[in-house]
């Protein structure tokens, strides 16, 4: 299995006995900006993405990725979501082209698709020179399956854009020159930590662990929301409009109904990847010939930001 990304920072999360109940911050509204009224007009905008299309991790038997992808839509299309981002990697469909089935399902759902890179390579890891290949291999690909749709968006595998300086101006001129915008992320639950876990789980058939998996889950997206909020009220003074980073996953097809329901009684509505990106927050993103902001998790903070949980331990032991 090509292991999922582990972009986001290590950091100490709560112990389990710390851990507040399912929707506890609809009561921190001063602390975080969260709505206490669940139903109060929302005004926290979220743009969702997903990574690793056609195929993101193992899955567990009796699933495939067609039947993962439709019920992804299926829970999409239920919230009213207005668009997804699918983030492609065309290589997978060069090893095996059924695999594009799952791409024109996306497409027929009314959603675009968007450049991941052709291998999922890390770009700060390739040779000098063969960083535009990467990038300029999806394209066919991409221009085929979107028709008139609008998929000049790149996101970084791992989202690394690298720390050589001159490594990480030399990418961002490429994609300026190649007319792209960069998806950045700015809220995340960590749901590649689950999958593992979750496929062990169902396979052996362990309805127990796998409830507690999904308790924990639930608590990832509820705990990303906190700590996203945070550090742009730290970084910004203000909540910014979001943009989510998600993945194709067996975990998210089973667990996104609940998990969009959570965004909006947490007071999130869902907007386009375009509306999200107009935030002044996002400027050097939408121009990459622009110097690179730094990231949010890197950014220097006014104010305490709260900390991200951490599962492993927790999801190590399940399901053995």
């Amino acid at each position: 299995m090509r292991r999922a990304k582990g972009c986001m920072a290590a950091r100490r999360g709560p112990s389990a006995a710390g851990m507040r109940p399912l929707l506890a911050l609809l009561a921190l509204p001063a602390a975080f900006g969260v709505p206490s009224d669940a139903g109060a007009a929302p005004r926290l905008e979220l743009a969702i993405t997903m990574d690793d299309l056609p195929a993101h991790g193992d899955l567990p038997a009796g699933e495939t990725r067609l039947s993962v992808v439709r019920s992804l839509l299926a829970a999409f299309k239920a919230a009213g979501v207005p668009e997804v981002y699918g983030f492609v990697n065309g290589a997978l469909v060069e090893q095996d082209p059924a695999l594009e089935r799952v791409l024109a399902a996306w497409r027929e759902a009314g959603y675009p698709l968007a450049n991941h890179g052709w291998s999922h390579a890390r770009l700060d890891s390739l040779p000098l020179g063969q960083e535009e290949a990467e990038v300029a291999r999806n394209e066919p690909l991409l221009a085929r399956m979107n028709g008139t749709a609008d998929w000049r968006w790149f996101r970084y595998p791992y989202l690394a854009e690298g720390d050589d300086p001159g490594r990480r101006a030399a990418m961002r001129s490429i994609l300026a020159r190649r007319s792209y915008r960069i998806a950045q992320v700015t809220m995340s639950y960590w749901d590649y930590e689950y999958d593992e876990a979750y496929r062990r789980c169902r396979d052996k058939g362990d309805e127990g662990g796998t409830a507690e998996l999904e308790r924990l889950f639930l608590h990832s997206v509820e705990q990303g929301i906190e700590y996203w909020l945070s550090l742009s009220r730290a970084v910004h003074g203000r909540d910014m409009r979001f943009v989510l980073l998600t993945h194709v996953s067996a975990i998210n097809a089973r667990m996104m109904p609940r998990v969009l329901a959570l965004y909006r009684r947490a007071g999130f509505r869902f907007v386009t990847l375009a509306h999200a990106e107009r935030d002044p927050a996002y400027a050097a993103d939408l121009d990459p010939s622009r110097p690179p902001a730094l990231d949010l998790e890197r950014a220097p903070r006014a104010l305490p930001v709260v900390p991200r949980y951490e599962p492993a331990e927790r999801l190590e032991g399940l399901c053995r």
